[in-house]
């Protein structure tokens, strides 16, 4: 349906939850009513219907992708084409909904179609497990430039630590019929995801891969309905938190790391929110926005988030910034969670050998803020979890993926078991 029937829909769905009775049923209750008013009998008040409502306190997220502007090629357009795309979620539920992003898009993208499955492995997902998607009850859509849509909860038995595959049929071209208008993508997911030929191949077990590729399309977040879960834990930061260099399609970034320790004895989801190059004060646009600049739309929106944990600054110290403008910076992110009842904890920098002595010092001037000030909930010191004790400024050479600055699995291990989870009781 289009945007204009989606709206109907919404309509119609908010008067039921307001009313929560059709027109014969109201005219019924009126009368019988009037007549007993008419004869003075007491008879007390029906109470009110109770108003249904999409917010349920169970939900969480379990996944997320920070999405950014691309422009249009040949490396992440679609022309009637599905998209077979993987999530591997934290915390496991008994329900499912999918979040679809036209976030940085100025033209609407058709959508002919989703569905959500358990990934078997590969491209294949476990049979008889797919899920039609509806949004607002259409299977079919216009996402709307600048929007993002929740689809309709669906019965779905998601177990913990596993993966999804979503599926989602894009009849046209997002080359040509969205000509000049900005793809809403993550280039950074270390994730495989498989193109189909011509055609909707929604749900199938089998799926027809033409091509791969290692990012996500307009696919931005999953939530799950996880009885006995105690919130989310929103990882904020860049390529660190991302989990740049560490081995594709395994799951070794330290957010990952952190869901199979919180999952199942902590019955937490986590979303990760990084992106490379990320910086706190000073972003690069649509393209790279600066954590001040996407702080509401990727932490704060996220379902059910009760803690942040952020790990932000060092793009900002390469670019030239002072210990007190980043501290400055990384305070407002501080004062913004706290205003959501968000508990932030912040992460300590992590050594970076490379660098000149001048960007060290201001490295070690905002570990040292972040270590004693008392304006966050917490630290987490993935500085001294993965730095050479002979040295520093370097991190071991065990945990090193070679460019002296990002991890490599074994170093984002280290950086995951830092995590003190008593910080989460």
């Amino acid at each position: 349906m289009k945007f204009t029937g989606l709206k109907s829909a919404l309509h119609a769905w908010s008067q039921r939850t307001l009313f929560g009775a059709d027109g014969a049923r109201r005219r019924f209750l009126q009368g019988t009513l009037a007549v007993a008013s008419a004869v003075a009998i007491a008879i007390p008040a029906a109470p009110p219907a109770q108003a249904a409502t999409p917010f349920d306190p169970d939900a969480v997220a379990t996944w997320s992708a920070p999405l950014v502007s691309a422009v249009p090629s040949a490396n992440n357009q679609t022309n009637n084409q599905t998209l077979r795309q993987i999530a591997h979620v934290s915390i496991g539920g008994s329900r499912v909904r999918v979040k679809l992003s036209n976030r940085w898009g100025t033209a609407p993208v058709e959508i002919g179609g989703a569905q959500v499955a358990l990934r078997a492995a590969a491209d294949t997902i476990v049979p008889g497990s797919s899920r039609p998607l509806t949004f607002s009850g259409s299977p079919t859509f216009s996402l709307p430039a600048g929007a993002e849509l929740l689809s309709d909860w669906v019965d779905l038995a998601v177990p913990d630590l596993s993966d999804l595959a979503v599926d989602i049929y894009l009849p046209g071209d997002t080359g040509t019929v969205n000509t000049g208008s900005p793809l809403t993508v993550f280039g950074g997911a270390m994730q495989t995801s498989y193109f189909s030929g011509p055609g909707n191949f929604l749900g199938s077990v089998v799926f027809p891969t033409s091509s791969t590729r290692l990012a996500w399309s307009f696919l931005a977040a999953i939530d799950v309905i996880a009885a006995g879960k105690r919130g989310a834990v929103v990882a904020f930061g860049d390529s660190i938190t991302q989990g740049l260099r560490s081995t594709n399609d395994t799951n070794r970034r330290w957010p990952d790391v952190l869901a199979r320790r919180l999952t199942p004895a902590g019955r937490m989801g986590v979303a990760n929110v990084g992106i490379s190059g990320n910086r706190v004060a000073q972003g690069g646009g649509s393209t790279n926005p600066s954590a001040l600049a996407r702080m509401d739309r990727d932490v704060i929106v996220q379902t059910g988030a009760t803690h942040v944990i952020l790990l932000l600054g060092i793009n900002d110290i390469s670019g030239g910034l002072s210990a007190e403008d980043v501290i400055a910076a990384l305070q407002q992110v501080v004062i913004r969670a706290r205003t959501q009842q968000l508990k932030i904890f912040v992460g300590t920098l992590t050594p970076f050998a490379n660098a000149t002595d001048a960007r060290e010092a201001i490295r070690l001037a905002v570990n040292d803020w972040i270590r004693t000030t008392p304006e966050t909930d917490g630290v987490v010191d993935f500085d001294l979890a993965i730095r050479d004790p002979a040295n520093p400024r370097r991190m071991l050479s065990i945990y090193d993926s070679g460019d002296t600055l990002h991890p490599n699995d074994a170093g984002y291990e280290a950086m995951g078991n830092a995590v003190d989870l008593n910080l989460f009781l």
